[in-house]
């Protein structure tokens, strides 16, 4: 009896063990669902790429706040093995945190030690292949949760489901056709069962541009919604594409039309509604895709969506008839507002045009527009008709004309964020004109360019140049902006142009790092800088915020990267260059007691001396129109690399014919992220290193004489 009722006494204490212990896992474990993802009080974690559903980036945490920011200091960091700078924003969920860095290889780590979980890899390199030339080194902007998964989408185009407790594959589809110039940089949006995702690639051959939803546990494709019309004889596949095509003229589907939905996604609990920012024309300039002018449905536009059928709702179109690559597909803030005495359900939305714009999404109508940085491709929005008053000659008619914005925008995809508190948006601005021309274009001949043809071709797209607008330096800013008022309440001049996304909390503060290496915490209502740490290498990622036993973190990924390392002509002078400075995760809070890790010293790329190259001018001139194949990744403006790939001016393998034939024809260096060529001839090739020696010789001779 003794030894029954022992075994009773043992039988009952190991099920009230299991029982405390399910009971202990179910209070930290939180499904992550709607309800989750919506839940603006829960300060603990970071579920979505915006935060909550309504991509505010605000965490109502006030632990940090402006009083006591100056104290904050490294909790800890984590070294990182990726040689591209990563972009993403980290997701927190039930004590672990999730990021992806290069190639798309996603961490779960411990969110107070840093420890890695688990680490999965969709290897990018070997799948995409000769894909990579397209798209390969900008990176993943970020990751969706939903119950137990979390979802990436890859480079190559797959979407990609992983067990967050194991990080294994689940699932995994091909989201875009391998036989086109498709890629995926943006993060999926997962809502109701569902994960979506679009894809870019419009400036690489022929596209039309849409977005896909799957079912979550599955992975089978649950609607598909395209941004443009295709060819009419084809029928269409809806009457909202059937309306589109009415704004249409010539044969635009010979090029694709483009529109991609590249980034911008946002959900709408409130509403059920889903909106979908759209992407720019392809080509750019509308007297090729559509001679005839129109407006071009739906470019450049926000789509209200049915977010269970993807049925068409409504939209509104920021730039009718687009050729300057003008594309909405920046993000879109939800939020309450007051206005002229009436509650607003308010869309926020600051797109590259320069317009920044305050949509009544209860009634996809538009409540006001104003500029929030210099413009002079219109003078104003008619808010009677909803369209832009453009200035004459600006769609450069004659031949060349200088725009601004650039074809980068005045607000790029590094996402703002919006403080009710404070009642501001907080806009990372970038100011940059460009010098468009197509007085050499052959508008009848034209044709799309094809990644598979890798060889040069003339006359294949528009001509621009980045230039600075007037006599200002191109330069970047932060600035806090009144959406009710229309109005900017303050603003920090930045020297680079390109800075990453913002974060704003309860604290009155708003952290932002920066492309020269600086995270900084401003007073939200002021712009006044409270704290800043170097970094020790330039910052292309947002920082997020969460807290756990009464203890807020500051987190932030640490590298360069981002398109703007290509196209960016003043970047390299920063130091950042290819694989000089360790990429990290780093971690932050007032009880921090971690060393800043140590800094590498900036590494300008120096131009390789090679006396024994004779440069044939002739040649070098050919070899600059085939360095456009190359320029995507070892820097666009006279083969100086911004950070996202070696600089080739500095490479030896260039000297040797044969080293260079074997890398860029052969695919040597295919693992490591570097394409084949197949199609370039060795004339190509021998022009290209003509090119490049010159370049080098002309990088030497500008630091000689400095």
């Amino acid at each position: 009896m003794a030894r029954t009722l022992c075994m009773t006494l043992l039988t009952l204490a190991i099920s009230f063990s299991m029982q405390s212990c399910t009971q202990q896992e179910s209070a930290v474990s939180r499904q992550i669902d709607d309800a989750a993802i919506a839940d603006e009080s829960n300060t603990e974690e970071w579920l979505a790429y915006g935060r909550t559903y309504s991509e505010q980036r605000f965490s109502p945490l006030d632990e940090i706040n402006a009083s006591n920011v100056s104290q904050l200091k490294v909790d800890w960091y984590l070294d990182l093995a990726d040689v591209v700078g990563p972009v993403s924003t980290p997701l927190v969920a039930n004590g672990v945190m999730y990021f992806v860095g290069s190639r798309n290889v996603v961490r779960a780590v411990s969110i107070t030690t840093g420890k890695i979980l688990w680490r999965y890899d969709p290897k990018v390199a070997d799948i995409a292949g000769d894909r990579m030339r397209v798209s390969f080194l900008y990176g993943s902007r970020g990751l969706a949760l939903w119950k137990d998964k979390v979802y990436v989408a890859t480079v190559d185009g797959r979407l990609i489901g992983i067990d967050t407790k194991t990080g294994e594959e689940v699932w995994s589809v091909m989201t875009v056709d391998p036989d086109k110039a498709l890629y995926i940089t943006g993060a999926p949006k997962a809502f109701k069962g569902k994960v979506l995702i679009g894809n870019g690639g419009t400036e690489n051959g022929p596209t039309r541009g849409y977005v896909t939803a799957y079912d979550a546990e599955t992975g089978e494709q649950a609607w598909r919604f395209h941004v443009v019309p295709g060819n009419p004889a084809d029928g269409f596949e809806n009457a909202a594409m059937e309306m589109a095509a009415e704004t249409w003229t010539g044969e635009w589907w010979k090029f694709g039309g483009g529109g991609n939905v590249w980034h911008g996604i946002t959900y709408d609990p409130e509403f059920d509604a889903l909106y979908i920012g759209t992407g720019n024309g392809s080509p750019w300039n509308q007297k090729v895709r559509s001679p005839g002018g129109g407006d071009n449905l739906f470019l450049c536009s926000i789509i209200a969506l049915d977010p269970d059928t993807g049925e068409y709702r409504w939209h509104y179109q920021t730039t009718p008839g687009e050729t300057w690559d003008y594309n909405s597909s920046m993000d879109m803030v939800l939020a309450d507002l007051e206005i002229d005495g009436r509650d607003v359900k308010a869309l926020l939305h600051a797109p590259k045009n320069g317009f920044f714009y305050v949509i009544d999404r209860a009634l996809g109508k538009l409540v006001s527009a104003e500029p929030f940085t210099d413009i002079n491709w219109a003078t104003k929005v008619d808010l009677a008709t909803g369209r832009p008053v453009e200035v004459p000659g600006a769609r450069y008619e004659d031949g060349s004309e200088m725009v601004v914005p650039g074809s980068m925008g005045a607000h790029n995809w590094p996402p703002m964020s919006f403080n009710p508190n404070t009642g501001l948006v907080y806009i990372p601005t970038i100011h940059q004109g460009n010098r468009y021309f197509d007085d050499w274009v052959d508008h009848p001949n034209w044709r799309s360019p094809n990644w598979n043809d890798s060889a040069p071709t003339d006359g294949t797209a528009v001509g621009y140049e980045m230039v600075p607008y007037e006599d200002d330096a191109v330069h970047g800013s932060l600035q806090a902006w009144d959406p009710v008022n229309q109005k900017r309440v303050w603003e920090v001049p930045l020297p680079i142009a390109w800075n990453p996304g913002t974060l704003t909390t309860a604290g009155n503060l708003v952290f932002q790092g920066r492309a020269d290496g600086d995270l900084v915490a401003y007073d939200a209502a002021t712009g006044e800088v409270l704290w800043n740490q170097h970094m020790g290498v330039g910052i292309a990622a947002p920082p997020i915020t969460y807290a756990i036993d009464g203890r807020q973190y500051v987190a932030l990924l640490v590298g360069w990267g981002a398109a703007y390392a290509v196209v960016g002509p003043e970047v390299p002078a920063l130091g950042w260059s290819y694989g000089a400075q360790t990429r990290r995760l780093v971690v932050f809070s007032l009880q921090g007691d971690a060393d800043m890790p140590a800094l590498q010293p900036p590494a300008v790329p120096v131009p390789l001396a090679a006396p024994d190259f004779k440069v044939d001018k002739d040649l070098a001139a050919e070899g600059m129109k085939a360095f456009g194949q190359c320029g995507g990744c070892h820097g666009g403006f006279g083969a100086v690399s911004g950070g996202l790939a070696p600089d080739l001016r500095a490479s030896a393998v260039v000297l040797s014919e044969a080293a260079f034939t074997e890398v860029v024809r052969g695919g040597a260096l295919r693992a490591r992220g570097m394409p084949s060529y197949e199609a370039l001839t060795d004339a190509h090739i021998s022009a290209l290193r003509h090119y490049i020696r010159q370049q080098a010789e002309l990088g030497l001779a500008i630091q000689t004489e400095r």
